[in-house]
């Protein structure tokens, strides 16, 4: 029998990562101008909707389809069309199905603000539909699915690089293949400012993904009705609320002493920076690893705002690259060095954190070659 604890668990947490695609939306929504809102608000609710069907047709058999006698294949989940099988265990299968449907749209939704104010529609749905159906589906395998990186001991409790890594470096490919927007860099590639039209909106949807990430992190532990899972879901939410506020904080402070004035757009990317890095290793850190955790991402996301438009001359509207990608990859890295059971702070070595890095090298590297081909394709 199915504990109704669990279930119910695992169904508030698949509500609340849904709402993160509101969160989304006004972000990008409040950091581009206003003429581009229709687009962007369609874009968001059409990943959603096509990334459900194509989930649902191929990408979850991809992703946790088994072969006989129930063992996972190391690379690929064996397909699964329209989901016929059974995959429930503590909770009824369509409450695990779903569950995974709204983490698949999550990694689709962040492309979006970075490709945004200059891409066609039809561009962005063929993509929608091939990330959910294939390429998500793949690298989650390896993780989530039983896969050859899930068997290395590759640590990414609720999607630091499953989830937000694949979106960033998605959309680091579609923003530099689809190159910047009219008048972002000048005739001596100076970048000029293209002011978004509404902090507030901004602001709202970072707050909304802020509450929505309880959610996503807590409801990663698939059950609440054990003690084992309780203790874990309450220290999850904790390190979850530190890691962005104590991310936020330092965006704040280092905003404030380079630019002498604190960035508020930069600040709110800071406090998603913190969210996105503590996802990987929130049941496996302590509140001072999570800490730690928060500070650096805070620091980094700055710094890595600054490469993308500066020197690597790649327009993101959002800093979807710098939040989503590379606090993505940080955050999976450093459950490496302050995972409490063998992070090297801890004097764990550094077996743990070189797995860390060899899980997030192969997928960064499934979704280039997948999204450069599929961009290169689409450009044409």
């Amino acid at each position: 029998m199915y504990v109704s604890v669990d279930t119910l668990w695992v169904l508030l947490g698949t509500v609340l990562v849904f709402f993160m695609q509101a969160g989304f939306a006004m972000v990008e929504t409040g950091f581009t101008r206003a003429k581009n809102a229709g687009n962007i608000i369609m874009k968001n609710l059409m990943d959603f909707c096509l990334g459900s069907v194509a989930f649902w047709i191929l990408g979850f058999g991809l992703m946790f389809g088994l072969a006989g006698g129930d063992a996972a294949l190391p690379f690929i989940g064996v397909p699964d069309f329209f989901i016929l099988r059974d995959y429930g265990s503590a909770v009824p299968s369509y409450a695990f199905i779903m569950f995974q449907t709204v983490f698949c749209a999550t990694a689709a939704t962040i492309v979006s603000g970075a490709m945004a104010e200059r891409t066609k529609f039809i561009s962005y749905c063929i993509y929608s539909v091939v990330i959910s159906a294939l390429i998500y589906p793949v690298s989650g395998h390896w993780i989530w699915g039983g896969g050859w990186l899930a068997n290395m001991g590759f640590h990414d409790f609720a999607g630091s690089t499953a989830v937000h890594m694949v979106g960033g470096v998605a959309a680091f490919w579609g923003a530099k293949i689809i190159g910047p927007r009219i008048g972002k860099y000048d005739s001596e590639k100076q970048p000029q400012a293209i002011p978004g039209h509404s902090l507030t909106l901004g602001a709202l949807g970072v707050f909304i993904l802020w509450f929505c990430w309880f959610g996503f992190n807590g409801g990663s532990t698939l059950g609440l009705a054990s003690d084992e899972n309780q203790v874990a879901a309450s220290s999850i939410f904790f390190n979850t609320n530190l890691s962005a506020a104590m991310a936020a904080t330092a965006t704040m402070i280092l905003t404030w002493i380079r630019y002498k004035k604190p960035d508020v757009s930069m600040t709110l990317n800071g406090a998603l920076a913190g969210l996105v890095a503590i996802t990987a290793g929130c049941d496996a850190v302590s509140p001072f690893g999570s800490a730690a955790i928060g500070i650096i991402s805070g620091i980094v996301i700055v710094f890595a705002v600054e490469f993308f438009e500066k020197v690597a001359h790649i327009d993101d509207p959002v800093g979807a690259i710098s939040v989503h990608g590379v606090c993505g990859a940080l955050g999976t890295i450093l459950v490496g060095v302050f995972a409490v059971d063998g992070g090297l702070a801890y004097g764990g070595g550094f077996t743990l954190l070189g797995i860390q890095m060899m899980g997030v090298g192969a997928v960064m590297l499934w979704v280039s070659l997948t999204m450069v081909f599929l961009f290169k394709l689409l450009h044409k």
